[in-house]
């Protein structure tokens, strides 16, 4: 979450770990005798919270964004939500609303459907910046190759909708490649 970048001037660090027996966030205060909790509410959406001991309560300090974004799918399938565009949901380049009345609207609901039909000899692929990535329940995770070999291998396969590196600090690493609708994305602002 690209907001969590502040918490380095409130003396908190945080690591992403990756491996064959976990996946984990952890983080740490690194100023002495400051007690901090990481929730996610029943919501789902995650606060941080510090001790506060002259009062003996928690104190909530960070909460992620209830944005419209944050809800899962809050647009349909090939679509992007962006808080600061209106509507909130956009289709992704090379599709449009299906209705383009209803869609000039609001396209929350409107689904987007490809310009052109699929050509699996000739088309390509659109980059997009500062996205979460799309839901990867199905996606084809490949730790060995890099981002060239992953889109060579999109490229070959006429059912690949979408790939990206699977860890994007230190320059990029890994491969996921996704083989169904591209749903549940989200455009930053910053990063």
């Amino acid at each position: 979450i690209p907001e969590m970048q502040r918490w380095k001037d409130i003396n908190i660090s945080y690591n992403f770990t990756e491996n064959k027996e976990e996946v984990a966030f952890t983080f740490r205060v690194t100023t002495p005798n400051v007690y901090s909790r990481l929730i996610m509410n029943s919501e789902g959406f995650l606060q941080l919270s510090r001790w506060n001991p002259t009062l003996s309560e928690w104190n909530v300090f960070w909460r992620s964004s209830t944005s419209d974004c944050n809800g899962y799918q809050s647009c349909t399938p090939y679509s992007y939500c962006d808080t600061n565009t209106t509507p909130n949901c956009n289709c992704i380049k090379g599709f449009a609303p299906q209705n383009p009345q209803e869609g000039a609207l609001d396209n929350t609901n409107t689904e987007c459907v490809r310009k052109t039909q699929l050509s699996c000899d000739g088309d390509g692929f659109f980059w997009l910046r500062n996205m979460k990535p799309p839901d990867t329940s199905g996606a084809i995770v490949d730790k060995r190759i890099g981002l060239k070999q992953c889109e060579e291998r999109c490229i070959k396969e006429c059912n690949c909708t979408a790939f990206s590196n699977m860890n994007i600090q230190d320059g990029g690493k890994g491969c996921v490649i996704w083989t169904k609708e591209l749903a549940d994305i989200r455009r930053y602002a910053d990063g």
